[in-house]
């Protein structure tokens, strides 16, 4: 009897060849490099990604060009849902947190600098309107603070002196018609110039006081000295307000009008002070490419004076309304913003958005959004992520929630 021995060997060989070959198919398909037809029922691959690059697509598997690990394959079936669902359970542990979207004015906020300067409203000016002798100064430094009706200076005024005289010659008589001649003399005393409340002295000396309250910032003249007509004598500039002139940059001019809050710091006062715009002037500075605005600011205990250096917090809500956002909600910028809105209790989906201005942790949304929609404010950025996973962000073009 003839044993073929080959038989065994035979069999052995086609065992091994189909144990290599059911290897190799299992060991490309978890690689992700199977290259034959999918069978029946298998879920179509879309593209693969690398999930810590979730942008960035890939045509074929492999390893990830960013990350030391496999691209992951995206599948048809995945993206049948625009959005992501996270449970409530979730969203509590993630700390995902909402608000309404809201309707407002936005308020702008702008910080610049500024100088105190005098208030001009509050300036008087003592002047000869005839040729004068200064006799004596009881103010001589400028800068010295005086009470109104205070004295100022001692002068020899002739033409003043007989003004004055017959003035007062005048209201003492009681003849009939006196009322014409002395409206005529009142008239003669406001064309010299004559103070109000001047009285001529005994010696004829005439005393000039102050007609504000506040201080002397200009002494036009000397004890002995002759002055011209047209001089001026003092400047008497009132201290219970001052202005502050603030340079705005001329981007931020437009949002700031009348009425305007303006908070200023100035250097050695503790408290900050708090004014109103009274305006904005309408002259550029051609250097600095500033406009002026004019803040008055109350100075009861006289603290603030010409010339101080102030820091400036100008705020002002007027404009139209808008749609407001916590300035958080925002993901991205310019073209590519967009927010995460919440559908129900467990569906988010990406909404694109036109931003406007920011101020105070609110951002305008020109169009993409409705008011009383709830945004994600807290979480949003895992929402993102896996929104991006999901494909939704790149639909934000195709599917009506782009603006």
């Amino acid at each position: 009897m003839t044993i073929n021995k080959r038989g065994p060997v035979i069999v052995a060989v086609a065992a091994l060849v189909a144990l290599a070959g059911v290897v190799g198919w299992w060991s490309a398909t978890r690689d992700g490099h199977s290259t034959g037809p999918a069978p029946a029922g298998e879920r179509k691959i879309l593209y693969w990604y690398d999930p810590m690059v979730p942008d960035q697509h890939f045509s074929q598997p492999g390893k990830s060009p960013f990350m030391d690990m496999q691209l992951q394959p995206k599948y048809a079936d995945e993206d049948t849902k625009a959005g992501v669902e996270v449970s409530p359970v979730t969203q509590h542990s993630l700390g995902v947190r909402t608000v309404a979207v809201e309707k407002g004015r936005l308020g702008s906020e702008i910080v610049v600098s500024g100088t105190i300067a005098w208030d001009l409203r509050l300036e008087r000016v003592v002047s000869a309107r005839t040729e004068i002798i200064v006799d004596r100064l009881y103010v001589k430094a400028p800068f010295t603070k005086v009470q109104r009706g205070e004295r100022l200076a001692s002068v020899i005024a002739p033409a003043w002196s007989s003004a004055l005289a017959e003035a007062q010659a005048i209201a003492q008589s009681a003849e009939v018609g006196t009322r014409e001649l002395s409206a005529a003399a009142q008239a003669r005393l406001r064309a010299l110039g004559v103070p109000d409340g001047t009285q001529p002295g005994r010696d004829g000396r005439i005393v000039l006081t102050a007609p504000e309250q506040g201080v002397v910032s200009e002494i036009g003249v000397r004890e002995g000295e002759v002055a011209p007509v047209g001089l001026t004598l003092f400047r008497v500039n009132g201290t219970r307000t001052v202005w502050l002139q603030a340079a705005i940059p001329q981007a931020d001019a437009a949002g700031i009008a009348a009425g305007a809050r303006a908070i200023a710091e100035v250097g050695g006062i503790a408290n900050p002070v708090v004014g109103r715009v009274e305006s904005v002037l309408p002259a550029l500075d051609p250097a600095s490419r500033t406009q002026q605005a004019r803040i008055v600011l109350a100075n009861p205990d006289g603290v603030l004076a010409a010339g101080q250096q102030a820091r400036i917090v100008l705020r002002s809500d007027a404009g139209a309304e808008s749609l407001l956002v916590p300035s958080d909600a925002v993901i991205g910028s310019g073209e590519r913003a967009h927010v995460i809105v919440r559908h129900g209790d467990a569906h988010f989906m990406p909404m694109a958005v036109r931003t406007g201005r920011s101020s105070g942790g609110r951002t305008e949304v020109l169009s993409g959004l409705k008011e009383g929609e709830q945004v994600v404010v807290s979480g949003q950025f895992l929402l993102d992520s896996e929104a991006s996973l999901s494909g939704a962000l790149e639909r934000l073009g195709g599917n009506g929630s782009q603006p």
